[in-house]
């Protein structure tokens, strides 16, 4: 009878992956030991695979390289990184080892993109999207980057008044795009994105502001579905409307010969993920082609703000068991050395789902159980898994300790969660180290942050002057 852990996993799933395999009793993830990581720094971790952002980029440039190939598409395609899903530095520097761009959200972005310039990995040949709402301070640091001879700082227009906020600060000619507000999926409280300018109104907006107006150059039509690149009715339906609005522009706005399609490619959230990236792009590229020839106006450039899809798939975290209470009948709770709600604030905030699989005794039978972290709040738990409806484990065992992993969570938990801040209950902040892989393979690791200390906290609350 097949009652051990490996044997779940295996018949459930394709077993081993690319990023998974057993060493033994123990998980690895990217051919690196895991429980290593464990004996050497402890648990709760954080941690961060370097070599898989520039995994992930490659392969999109690859996949969009293919597509255009294939649909003999004349225009080039343009990689941009989102940088609200991760702005560590560390992130930064290992996307731009891979010739992108860089889309940013709020006003902090474009500090952070001048100390990318200083450092060298920003130049004037780098396209810098700047989307978001624009009030003062945001505008006055687009204005500072394109005054300073950043030409290549694309300002996407999200609402009618902010043409004349940067006019107002900006000297001489400079480029914009414009935001598409498309309309939301159907099971959304509202109808259109509170994001961009209607389709209907997109084309008058440029007569009446912009076609006269010899300072501003339009290059740009930008539009991004919230549910991602999906192969669904509705993703292709909200397509086929931005192309069109995208002809009817070109036919009045000669500048205009670039396309933003956004970002949305998803990242593997279960060892039963199964997405077909080339064809979604073939697709893509060739609805582009299609509509542009039938109403011949050239094809646009591409451009498109990876964001999850880039960092998501390098990041993960490793806690400990540390007790099993039994509840009832049926409910046995496994406790972590930490918190969900603090350390992957998505799972409580957005039921999200990410890849969670056991780091060691793989060899040992299994049960079911539920997660539960640290806090004394009743939402801090989880318990299900994406194919499963269920947590199914290694036995609890108080003589053998268990460790378990959380992987491809490397967007947004950092940020949304309030790194280096506080955190519910005073559950602190992990250990979190970087991983990296030099030019012969070798693996080594590096502390980024420890993890956080009474002291650090009290300071923050005010209990220390000093």
């Amino acid at each position: 009878m097949n009652t051990k852990y490996y044997d779940l996993i295996n018949q459930t799933y394709y077993f081993p992956q690319e990023e998974f395999t057993l060493n033994k009793d123990n998980l690895q993830f990217h051919n690196i030991d895991l429980m290593k990581l464990v004996e050497q720094y402890g648990t709760p971790l954080k941690f961060t695979y370097l070599p898989q952002i520039s995994k992930s980029i490659q392969k999109a440039k690859n996949w969009f390289r293919k597509a255009m190939e294939k649909n003999q598409y004349d225009g080039r395609y343009y990689y941009c990184y989102c940088t609200k899903s991760s702005h560590f530095e560390y992130v930064m520097n290992e996307a731009f080892k891979n010739d992108i761009h860089i889309e940013t959200s709020s006003a902090f972005d474009i500090n952070i993109v001048e100390r990318l310039i200083e450092a060298g990995k920003i130049s004037k040949k780098t396209f810098i999207i700047c989307n978001g709402f624009k009030r003062d301070l945001y505008v006055n640091n687009i204005a500072r980057l394109i005054n300073n001879g950043y030409n290549r700082t694309i300002p996407i227009i999200d609402n009618y008044e902010e043409l004349d906020l940067l006019q107002a600060e900006i000297k001489g000619k400079f480029k914009i795009g414009i935001r598409i507000a498309a309309e939301e999926e159907p099971k959304f409280e509202f109808y259109t994105s509170r994001l961009g300018i209607g389709y209907k109104n997109i084309v008058p907006f440029y007569k009446k502001q912009i076609q006269e107006n010899e300072n501003i150059e339009l290059k740009m039509l930008h539009f991004f579905i919230n549910t991602g690149i999906m192969d669904t009715a509705y993703y292709w339906n909200e397509l086929v409307k931005c192309i069109k609005v995208y002809i009817q522009l070109k036919r009045e706005c000669p500048t205009l010969d670039s396309l933003n399609i956004g970002g949305g490619f998803p990242i593997k959230n279960s060892l039963a993920f199964d997405y077909d990236y080339q064809y979604m792009v073939t697709e893509i590229i060739n609805q582009i082609k299609i509509a542009c020839e039938e109403a011949e106006v050239d094809v646009p450039d591409i451009f498109t703000e990876f964001g999850s899809y880039t960092v998501g798939e390098s990041g993960g975290a490793i806690y400990q068991v540390l007790y099993q209470k039994q509840q009832n009948d049926r409910e046995k709770w496994n406790m972590i050395d930490s918190s969900f709600i603090t350390t992957l604030p998505d799972t409580w905030a957005i039921n999200k789902r990410f890849v969670m699989l056991a780091v060691n005794r793989w060899n040992d039978t299994y049960e079911r159980v539920l997660l539960g972290g640290l806090t004394c709040d009743s939402d801090d738990y989880y318990n299900s898994e994406q194919n499963m409806n269920a947590i199914y484990l290694p036995k609890y065992n108080k003589e053998k300790p268990l460790y378990i992993g959380f992987f491809n969570i490397g967007a947004y938990q950092e940020t949304i969660g309030g790194f280096g801040g506080l955190h519910h209950c005073l559950i602190p902040q992990p250990k979190h180290i970087l991983i990296d892989r030099d030019e012969n393979g070798i693996i080594g690791t590096e502390v980024f942050s420890e993890a956080q200390n009474a002291d650090e906290v009290l300071k923050i609350l005010g209990y220390d002057k000093k």
